[in-house]
């Protein structure tokens, strides 16, 4: 490795590392804010923000990798370019392609790092944060009663409270209805004031009740339509409360090991491999299901005649072989034959109907589920090789336009991603749907970014000038006496 390989590498993984970081901030950011509502009020502890922030920032980093080898070869080249350090390159006949080599290898080990990584790390990181993310968002909102609201989250019991003292803890006019042995509104509490707060580590509530009584009706199983009621007076009664129900409490990661995220390449084509198998064994059960719904078979054949007693005229009575040819028979030999063969068309048109409405969406579903695994098997790969055709357009485009820093490389970058992942969710739904062949759908966009990639290569070792004013004031210069004469030709013809 000479100088310059050394000076290229080294200009390139110092804005890689920090935009890599930016990038996975941003993308937590944005967790965040998809979820904030999730963690407002429910007293989590730092160790679980810490732990969500974790696991998340380390399921985004197969998305920013992308994003930030193309804003890193952007910042890198465009710097080496504004500082003419890349027009002496050129000068000494190094051609662009030698001087990005060193860079492309670099990001071909890029490329095999974010494979192994969507294989091996971010499976698990999915499982545990997506499993640590439901387990919050169903923990119930801290403590926070009301003025003239009642309130239930406290198992067992509802709590209303007529004024609510600015110190949070002294409240007025308090109603509690007892309802820990399902038996209706029979145990209830009334009180002037009352103060409450929390006991052994925020794990009991206390409510302190002053001048109250309590009203309850006691159910005497001796006398029949007997029901004893009891009024006690107080001046002061504590009420303790259980927040057992409040804290977080997690949920086996086994029920969420189902999903496509929580798989690696070989759990995802094993899961593949049986839809498929269950699928063909499902269809040939359905087939032969609907066969057995019908009368005919599918098949005809006439087996008697008829003859009308008053006309003469013979008719054909077409039946299959089976159990049920008497029957049929029979039926037809009534008075009421067509009458009588319209019904029993309509119901096998109904049983036809619904079995097979119902065998379509139950193997609609199993196929979409099939195709979501496929999915997401492919895009282990198609994000590594994103990264590659990321640095081919970054790379370029940073020799082409010289401009380094976070200014015109930031807004080049992201419209590339935006364009790139919005042709991602496209084809992705559309593969997911059935519409498009999976293989086809997930590597439409990584072909799309690969000749733009390999086309501004192309420019950028011509030194095109696909940014400069001038080129396009040239071309608008020639075109210009053109557009006049056409313009001169309609304003004749409209005159004559």
């Amino acid at each position: 490795m000479n100088r310059i390989d050394k000076l290229v590498i080294k200009n390139f993984i110092g804005p890689f590392i920090l935009t890599t970081f930016v990038v996975v901030f941003i993308f937590l950011l944005r967790f965040l804010m998809l979820y904030f509502e999730d963690f407002v009020g429910k007293d989590l502890d730092l160790m679980t923000f810490g732990k969500l922030f974790t696991y998340f920032s380390l399921i985004t980093v197969p998305v920013a990798l992308p994003l930030s080898t193309l804003l890193a070869s952007l910042m890198s080249f465009g710097n080496l370019g504004e500082h003419t350090e890349l027009t002496a390159m050129k000068s000494a006949g190094i051609p662009v392609s030698r001087i990005i080599l060193p860079v492309f290898i670099f990001s071909i080990g890029i490329s095999i790092f974010s494979y192994f990584y969507n294989d091996r790390l971010t499976p698990w990181a999915n499982l545990k944060g997506y499993s640590l993310l439901w387990d919050v968002r169903t923990t119930k909102v801290g403590l926070n009663i009301q003025e003239g609201v009642f309130y239930r989250e406290i198992p067992g019991y509802s709590i209303k409270a007529k004024e609510k003292l600015p110190d949070n803890e002294t409240m007025k006019g308090l109603i509690i209805y007892n309802h820990t042995d399902r038996n209706g509104n029979k145990n209830v509490t009334t009180a002037d004031s009352g103060r409450m707060y929390m006991m052994h580590n925020d794990s009991y509530l206390v409510l302190e009740l002053y001048n109250g009584y309590n009203y309850s009706n006691q159910k005497n199983n001796q006398v029949l339509n007997d029901t004893p009621f009891m009024r006690n007076k107080f001046k002061k009664n504590r009420m303790v409360f259980s927040m057992a129900s409040f804290d977080l409490k997690r949920t086996s990661e086994n029920q969420f090991k189902y999903h496509a995220y929580m798989k690696n390449v070989k759990e995802l084509e094993a899961q593949i491999d049986s839809s498929k198998i269950l699928i063909e064994k499902q269809s040939q059960t359905q087939i032969k299901a609907i066969k057995n719904l019908s009368s005919y078979q599918f098949k005809v054949v006439p087996v008697k005649y008829k003859i009308d007693s008053v006309s003469g005229d013979s008719t054909a009575i077409f039946i299959t072989p089976g159990s049920w040819v008497d029957e049929k028979v029979k039926l037809l030999e009534t008075g009421n034959r067509v009458g009588e063969i319209w019904s029993v068309a309509k119901s096998s048109a109904r049983s036809y109907k619904s079995q097979t409405s119902t065998n379509s969406a139950m193997l609609n579903s199993k196929r979409k589920d099939m195709y979501s695994a496929d999915v997401e098997r492919w895009h282990n790969y198609t994000y590594a090789m994103a990264c590659l055709a990321m640095f081919l357009i970054g790379a370029s485009l940073g020799t082409i336009i010289k401009k380094g820093g976070f200014g015109v490389p930031v807004l080049i970058a992201i419209s590339f991603f935006i364009f790139y992942y919005v042709m991602m969710q496209v084809t992705d739904k559309n593969a997911k749907e059935g519409l498009l062949p999976v293989f086809v759908a997930v590597w439409t966009p990584i072909a799309v970014l690969l000749t733009i990639g390999i086309y501004l290569l192309g420019k950028a070792t011509k030194d095109a000038r696909l940014f400069d004013t001038d080129i396009y004031s040239q071309y608008w210069d020639k075109l210009k006496p053109y557009l006049n004469f056409r313009k001169a030709k309609i304003n004749t013809i409209d005159s004559v």
